[in-house]
């Protein structure tokens, strides 16, 4: 692809939205009087789909005061977001608006959230980890339009597109040789600066950049997600696509800006740190990370940096390599936090004055009227995934929760794992099973849901939260010395650079013992099927979701399997383990021995 190709790409969401290149203005526009400008952004970040209000710890948050209170929920994001907009706002997100979603949402592939995001007029995305969960084809037409290849139109008929723009400049193609159709014909793309600064880089799959026009004035939105996105995603629909380091990316993508006049510059960055807890969502609790990194390292020509992916809420200021403030916050997660920045833009020199910059996160009660349209567009889709979400699939006799014991297992996870291995036994000769803990998203109540009347009833809405991604079961053949590399691999200190220890989930017939304070390499021992003991040599067939098979979560010795086989989807298993097994009593968290 041409550099003029690139820049084209990359300015594509400002022609868009109707912006147009400085070059392009009048000439006198430069003569007019300096004035400072003010730009507001509300911004939210990882909402994954949560148009009802979210349950449990998902549904709280600390507020200023140090009080927990309930957040949350679509038509309460509305009341807030109108309440403070003006006439200076940009609606903006920090990625993971979708993925990872309730079955009100997900069922319909996600329309019904990006729907309602357009209603909140938003205008500006980067696209997080879970945008990839069903690949970049199904993120393109949920970005384009059209209906689902397979489940087709939704009940609301044919999908439109986003009107937002998403956004992602460390997110090319392999292929050096990729074409793209996200082009659009700006002026200035055959500068000779411009093609020096891109001719290297690389073929976008996404549009890098958005400019948004206010007040006279065009801010630039860059667009950032996690480059660990490959290893948190499901390998086949990412396949032709590489994310790259993200400061890389951004000062590439700031220079594009600075090139066609656009001075005023926001990273959308879907990458965070965690925080010290029970602090109020203005504190800067945030303990630095991957998201210092990009927030303190990426060019001095951008302004702010608002971040997501860790699900925190946090306010701090932070210097950048030239040694001035620069805002980095985050806004936690579901539609709890909604994070405002001011800040007013020198019509002369068209850039940000550092100095105006505040920015405040507020917490979005449900003490406030929740908004009536969004309130009925919320009931609508309710009522239309009613008949699926509460059927009833199983009973269960007690809770059975995704909160790990000392040894990293979990009950729910253990269950899990043992609806896999049934689901996998008979086409795929499945011997044992391994379930990833980061999917298992939530914990099974004996009585919390309406639908059950405390008899312990499981619904399938109940499930699908549980095991919402819709991961398709696998076998592979894995010798004994193989298989305990993947479960070395649930360790840090490896070359496979596993962030913290991740536990897979067994089932009941696989035991092993691991000692915490042996050397990479040399944790796992004593590993046993059915109480045989395993042999190097020994091939064995291990069912996991596709995400694990593909070398998910930083498991690549999976990728060393053969024989694959797929089966069912993940939630269907466990759907039909609930169904033959009533009623369910929590399984016991005995099968990993840890030492220290």
């Amino acid at each position: 692809m041409t550099s003029r190709s690139f820049l084209r790409l990359a300015l594509a969401g400002a022609v868009a939205s109707g912006a147009v290149l400085l070059a392009t203005l009048p000439a006198d526009a430069s003569k007019a009087a300096p004035r400072m400008l003010p730009v507001r952004l509300l911004a939210l970040n990882d909402f994954h789909g949560n148009l009802e209000p979210p349950t449990g710890s998902s549904g709280r948050m600390v507020d200023e005061h140090g009080n927990t209170v309930d957040a949350g929920g679509a038509a309460y994001v509305a009341t807030h977001m109108k309440a403070l907009a003006d006439e200076n706002t940009i609606a903006v997100a920090q990625g993971d608006l979708i993925g990872a979603t309730p079955l009100i949402s997900a069922a319909y592939h996600d329309e019904p959230s990006i729907e309602f995001l357009d209603k909140l007029g938003l205008k500006v995305a980067a696209v997080g980890n879970h945008e990839f969960d069903e690949g970049y084809t199904e993120l393109r037409r949920i970005m384009k339009g059209g209906c689902h290849p397979v489940d087709g139109c939704s009940p609301a008929g044919e999908w439109k597109g986003a009107k937002f723009d998403y956004v992602g400049a460390n997110v090319l193609f392999k292929d050096p040789n990729a074409e793209t159709d996200a082009l659009a014909a700006l002026g200035g793309a055959d500068s000779g600066r411009v093609k020096q600064e891109l001719a290297d880089w690389g073929v976008p799959a996404l549009p890098p950049v958005s400019i948004k026009w206010m007040n006279g004035v065009p801010v630039g939105f860059i667009g950032l997600v996690t480059q660990t996105t490959p290893s948190i995603v499901t390998s086949e629909g990412i396949k032709d696509l590489k994310f790259v380091d993200e400061v890389k990316a951004a000062n590439v993508a700031s220079r594009l800006l600075k090139l066609v006049g656009v001075k005023a510059q926001v990273v959308l960055v879907h990458e965070g740190d965690q925080v010290n807890a029970g602090q109020s969502p203005d504190a800067c609790s945030a303990v630095p990370g991957a998201g210092n990194r990009i927030a303190t390292q990426v060019d001095s020509e951008i302004d702010l940096i608002l971040s997501g992916h860790s699900h925190q809420a946090y306010l701090c200021k932070v210097k950048d390599p030239a040694g001035n403030d620069r805002v980095y916050s985050q806004g936690g997660s579901f539609g709890r936090v909604i994070t405002q920045v001011d800040f007013k833009v020198n019509g002369a020199t068209r850039d940000v004055d550092r100095a105006s910059v505040v920015a405040d996160n507020h917490v979005v009660t449900r003490t406030v009227a929740a908004d009536p349209e969004i309130s009925a567009f919320v009931q609508t889709w309710k009522d239309r995934v009613a008949p699926v979400a509460n059927r009833a699939v199983g009973t269960i006799t007690a809770d059975i929760t995704n909160a790990a014991v000392p040894s990293g297992e979990s009950a729910l996870g253990n269950l899990i794992a043992d609806a896999q291995l049934a689901a996998t036994k008979t086409g795929g000769e499945a011997q044992i099973a391994l379930m990833n803990p980061g999917g298992v998203r939530a914990s099974l109540s004996y009585a919390t849901s309406p639908a059950n009347e405390g008899n312990g009833v499981v619904t399938y809405g109940e499930a699908f939260t549980v095991q919402p991604f819709n991961n398709l079961m696998q076998v592979v053949t894995l010798t004994g010395a193989q298989l305990k590399t993947v479960l070395e691999q649930q360790f840090t200190g490896g070359p496979n650079n596993q962030a913290f220890t991740k536990i897979l989930q067994p089932s009941a017939n696989f035991t092993y013992t691991y000692s915490r304070g042996a050397a990479w390499g040399s944790k796992v021992s004593n590993m046993k099927i059915d109480g045989v003991p395993v042999t190097d040599t020994q091939p064995i067939r291990v069912a996991a979701n596709n995400f694990l098979v593909g070398g998910g979560d930083a498991f690549l010795a999976f990728r060393d399997g053969t024989g694959l086989w797929s089966g069912p989807l993940d939630i269907d298993a466990f759907v039909d383990h609930l169904g033959r097994n009533n009623p369910i009593a929590p399984p016991a968290t005995n099968r990993i021995t840890a030492t220290d």
